[in-house]
């Protein structure tokens, strides 16, 4: 418990930095012409040149250059540090050629600015770009799943399940009509076409689908993080804990924390990518260990994911608002169990992640279905409001606050009571997914 109490109680730094108004807040062009003619210099070193130049820029420089541009991004984590990155590249895109034969090129770039923008919170235009990349005709089948799952990924995000569907099973039928893809090995095929099973069955698994679900995945052979996760995620919420850990604990023993734009067939984007997915699996692990009454290392497990998305996200994300309802949830279900109390506790953290996930007021009677991550805020904010049930004189508020969270819960499988409350031994959990932020 002190580890979380300790972490929460250190005070935030704001950087109050602010650029001066004669200074331009983008890179200059002959900055980004200079660093370009270096990455052309040390091409082969340290850099993938896995596809030859494609007219213009070719794939290896445009990696030095997407390389900066997130370094740039991700400096200091605001809206100004974002723009710079993705101006980087977006001079680096127009100096691409436009003919067909550099379409992969054109396709990571887009990758990489759709993964900026999602990271930044805009989430509608970091959509756009990955359908752009769909009408790049020509570009390795790698590029058009990474494309394809991220699109997915954001779309069960922002709570279009219906539209989620019709793409996972767009994304199944582009893997059985591009088997004859020349820049694709059968190896390589069996791993894009693993992640095109896998991202269907998340969306099922969010619809509560849990037999369609399971005819997605299959035995691991060498499966993406992504898939790992998801099939783990889908053992969970059945009450297969066992084998579930396992899988979370494979996911964040082999990914890689850093991304990689080099190898066209092990491309992701947006909320798939690896940083995603081991906080995914840190933070589902975490839950796993709650649920199954193993509160020390669940604690220790959750502390780490939080402290994870800090430090990538920023302290003020609605990501971190998420694990911090994932924390809260871990000491209800401890003091039930134990027969004890942490009310204090928890009331601070419903607090903290109610305003980190940007919950509107209680005044939106009527437009809750709207709310975006509905599933965690419903699950904050009817925590929270059990907490306020128990106290005389905030009874009231309580009710008011539950009736909310009971509108705004959108859950397939389960209602918001079930889903907070955890019984012994249970077949049915509820699990939070962080990358997609909703309740499975």
């Amino acid at each position: 418990m002190f580890r979380v109490v300790q972490k929460l109680a250190k005070p935030a730094l704001i950087n109050t930095t602010r650029l001066s108004s004669h200074h331009s807040i983008f890179p200059s062009l002959s900055t980004i012409r200079f660093y370009a003619s270096d990455a052309v210099e040390s091409k082969g070193q340290g850099v993938s040149s896995s596809s030859s130049s494609c007219g213009g820029l070719n794939l290896p420089v445009a990696l030095q250059m997407i390389n900066y541009g997130l370094g740039l991004a991700r400096a200091k984590k605001s809206s100004e540090s974002y723009a710079q990155g993705l101006f980087v590249m977006e001079q680096c895109l127009s100096a691409t050629s436009p003919s067909t034969e550099s379409e992969n090129t054109k396709g990571v770039i887009k990758l990489a600015m759709s993964k900026l923008l999602s990271e930044s919170g805009d989430l509608n235009e970091a959509i756009e770009t990955l359908q752009k990349i769909q009408d790049l005709g020509n570009s390795s089948l790698g590029v058009k799943v990474a494309a394809m799952e991220g699109l997915i990924g954001l779309k069960l995000e922002l709570g279009e399940d219906i539209t989620s569907s019709e793409l996972a099973e767009k994304c199944v039928e582009l893997l059985k009509t591009g088997s004859e893809d020349s820049q694709t090995s059968s190896g390589e095929y069996e791993v894009l076409q693993a992640r095109a099973n896998g991202i269907k069955g998340l969306v099922e698994l969010v619809n509560g689908s849990i037999e369609n679900a399971g005819a997605c995945f299959q035995e691991d052979k060498g499966l993406s993080g992504n898939v790992m996760l998801s099939h783990g995620e889908l053992l969970h919420a059945t009450g297969n804990l066992a084998s579930a850990k396992e899988f979370y604990q494979k996911a964040i023993q082999e990914i890689p924390e850093v991304d990689s734009f080099g190898d066209l067939h092990s491309l992701t984007t947006c909320n798939m990518v690896p940083v995603e997915v081991l906080l995914g699996a840190t933070c589902a692990l975490g839950q796993l260990e709650a649920h199954s009454g193993n509160f020390s290392d669940a604690e220790e497990i959750l502390t780490r994911a939080l402290t994870k998305a800090e430090e990538h996200f920023g302290s003020h994300h609605p990501k971190v608002g998420v694990i911090l309802t994932c924390i809260a949830l871990m000491f209800r279900h401890k003091a039930k169990l134990e027969h004890s109390s942490a009310l204090l506790i928890q009331e601070g953290l419903y607090r903290r992640a109610i305003e980190m996930l940007k919950a509107p007021s209680l005044e939106t009677e009527g437009e809750e279905s709207k709310v975006q991550r509905s599933d965690i805020v419903a699950l904050a904010r009817g925590g929270y409001a059990d907490i306020l049930s128990v106290q005389e004189n905030r009874k009231t508020e309580g009710d008011r606050m539950r009736k909310w969270a009971e509108n705004a819960w959108r859950n397939h499988r389960m209602s918001l009571a079930e889903a907070l409350e955890i019984s012994e031994p249970s077949t049915k959990v509820a699990v939070i997914d962080t990358r997609i932020c909703r309740a499975l």
